[in-house]
């Protein structure tokens, strides 16, 4: 989220000085800054995901007009730190903002997320959008080359802009690129993060054979938590046998459901299976950083475990 501006004209408890008649009730929210939460009850929180540089408005579904589908995320450090700020945040991990059918817009993001890196001194770190269409190999190689610049952990992946993360419905092509990705990342030991949403492409049930046959080498991190209640039943249901089958899958609870992070939360809490799986990440500008604090601090577990997800 960008930082706000005062109106010149305006004080900030809202009453009109002389010279402010061109002000209107449409604008009055852009002359609020943020005020840093007093809800962290003292946690340092690590959040592992959330999304920098501004997306442009597109014409999405039935729309006639383009319209903005989330905020723009920040686009500097300035921003950046302001964002950590405002919410309690010690240390964040920031990826390229993306949900426009443009293959190329997310890639564009990728040296902002660098540029990020570099200057925030070991509090950010960032991941880098790859593509396993072999329509974006070019993209996805040069992001590649950019692995090893300092705080760069993480790649980025998503089947909501074309593809399958089914390997048996892979043609050669997109085989030898996916494996490729994939041996980037296991050769820094770095997880790949895959968005997982309820049906279409990126449902959970895509993603199973593919953990089956990298998941034991491959760092996979299930962003949202496997997506929507049929997600997260069908993740749960698996997560004993996943975890102690020696799969090196991560998930966070960012847009998930709140009986699925409940029940996820107190089977670790009572069994210890998965502790260092369940991490924290906001969305933010897609979700938002109280409603995702809550899900963690409002459950019913244990303080200990609330500080292991934290």
């Amino acid at each position: 989220m960008c930082m706000m501006h005062h109106h010149p004209q305006m004080p900030i408890n809202g009453n009109r000085s002389e010279s402010s008649d061109s002000f209107t009730e449409g604008n009055h929210d852009s002359l609020r800054e943020e005020k840093p939460l007093k809800m962290g009850f003292g946690r340092k929180v690590f959040n592992v995901h959330s999304h920098v540089g501004v997306l442009d408005p597109w014409p999405f579904y039935e729309s006639e007009e383009p319209i903005s589908s989330a905020e723009p995320g920040p686009a500097n450090s300035e921003e950046l730190e302001h964002f950590m700020a405002s919410r309690g945040i010690e240390k964040t991990l920031v990826l390229p903002n993306y949900g426009i059918p443009v293959q190329e817009q997310p890639f564009s993001l990728n040296e902002l997320v660098v540029r990020l890196c570099r200057e925030g001194g070991g509090r950010v770190a960032g991941a880098l959008w790859v593509s396993g269409l072999p329509q974006n190999r070019e993209l996805t190689e040069k992001a590649l080359k950019m692995l090893d610049e300092p705080g760069i952990c993480p790649l980025k992946m998503t089947y909501l802009l074309g593809g399958t993360p089914d390997p048996r419905k892979w043609d050669e092509e997109t085989l030898k690129l996916h494996e490729k990705i994939f041996r980037e990342a296991m050769e820094r030991d770095i997880p790949i993060h895959f968005h997982t949403s309820p049906h279409g492409t990126s449902d959970i049930r895509n993603f199973f054979e593919l953990i089956k046959r990298y998941g034991k080498d491959l760092k996979i991190h299930l962003v949202h938590m496997g997506g929507g209640s049929s997600g997260h039943i069908r993740l749960i249901s698996q997560w004993k046998d996943l975890i102690e089958g020696g799969y090196k899958i991560y998930v966070d609870s960012s847009w998930a459901i709140g009986f699925g992070v409940r029940k996820l939360l107190k089977e670790i809490d009572r069994t210890g299976i998965g502790v260092d799986r369940f991490l924290f990440g906001c969305d933010e500008p897609w979700s938002d950083y109280e409603s995702e604090f809550w899900k963690i601090q409002g459950a019913p577990i244990s303080d200990e475990i609330k500080e292991r997800v934290f």
